[in-house]
């Protein structure tokens, strides 16, 4: 990738941290005090992160090569999963941010189609990957607390399966025949895109077929890699909810990883409902507080852990920024 387009990603990130930054309404000492209270289990939290980050780079990994022999060093797909993720959480809905940044650095290894069918691919899997992880948690809270479900939850439930259920049916149906062609085609009718985006389907039609064709031959003749990386993703899900224990042991210790797997999978589905805010701003303490309400945990504890878990986010974010520009030999 040419300098020029790596200054303009960083710059994204900068300027969506000062301004979250300025626009919060938490002062710096607060933020210390709790970094204080939270003790040796901050620096955890932040460790937790460093393998949590190699398993979605090994995802990752996984569809780049398919089999073959390693084109991609390791050590810079990883690189390029912290800064992407990095710059997913500052820009609205990764639009300007992970995505585009991914496939500008893996295109002089794989080439363009095939760096982009890889980004997508393992986009598609990290968004499955979180259906996935729903549909269990809700398996899982019946399992649990099934028995006293009020009649709320049980309507709650049943719509959570049926979203959970249409999303699946999708990105199954996404893997079987393609998705790049249709997305662009959907995006063409935004006004404003229009014109743009039909000339860029009538120059590079050729090249969006190749990628549709990749997706759908992943699916459909290299299972063992797909389901791989599903499992992969899936697993970081599992193991993520880890950070929430760290953080809850700081208040109580009646909490078990189980809950956090819930107070987890109802966070992140809340937050995903707000999708558009960078790094879901208010969406994740609000999450947070609804959940440990409905396992009758004090509210109180919902937006502790929520606070501690955005500095977190702060801390890799700015990793992720300074990564854009560190380590950037020519492939």
């Amino acid at each position: 990738m040419k300098p020029l387009y790596r200054n303009v990603f960083l710059a994204i990130g900068v300027v969506a941290i000062i301004i979250m930054l300025c626009t919060s309404d938490l002062s710096y000492s607060e933020l210390w005090d709790n970094v204080r209270r939270a003790g040796y289990w901050f620096p955890a939290v932040i460790l937790l992160w460093v393998f949590l980050y190699l398993a979605n780079a090994w995802s990752w990994s996984v569809i780049i090569h398919d089999g073959a022999a390693p084109k991609v060093p390791f050590l810079k797909i990883y690189k390029y999963t912290i800064s992407g993720y990095a710059l997913n959480y500052v820009t609205p809905v990764g639009l300007l941010g992970g995505e585009p940044y991914r496939i500008m650095e893996l295109t002089p290894y794989v080439g363009a189609a095939k760096a982009t069918s890889s980004v997508i691919l393992y986009a598609m899997m990290h968004i499955f990957s979180h259906f996935c992880f729903w549909t269990f948690s809700i398996l899982l809270y019946l399992w649990l607390y099934g028995r006293e479900m009020s009649a709320g939850m049980a309507v709650f439930m049943v719509v959570c399966s049926a979203f959970c259920g249409t999303g699946i049916y999708f990105f199954q149906k996404g893997y079987k025949n393609g998705l790049a062609m249709k997305a662009l085609r959907l995006l063409a009718h935004i006004p404003g895109l229009k014109s743009r985006l039909r000339r860029f389907i009538d120059t590079r039609e050729e090249s969006i077929r190749k990628v549709d064709s990749q997706i759908a031959a992943l699916h459909a003749q290299r299972k063992s890699t797909f389901y791989l990386s599903l499992f992969i993703e899936f697993a970081v899900r599992v193991a993520g909810c880890l950070e929430i224990q760290f953080i809850l042991l700081i208040l109580t210790d009646h909490v078990s990883f189980w809950d956090c797997v819930l107070i987890q999978a109802f966070t992140s589905l809340f937050a995903n409902l707000f999708f558009f805010i960078p790094m879901g701003m208010g969406a994740r303490e609000g999450g947070f507080a609804l959940a440990v309400g409905g396992l009758s945990l004090a509210g109180a504890y919902g937006v502790y852990t929520g606070l501690i878990i955005r500095l977190r986010e702060l801390v890799w974010t700015a990793v992720g920024l300074l990564l854009i520009k560190l380590g950037n030999k020519s492939a």
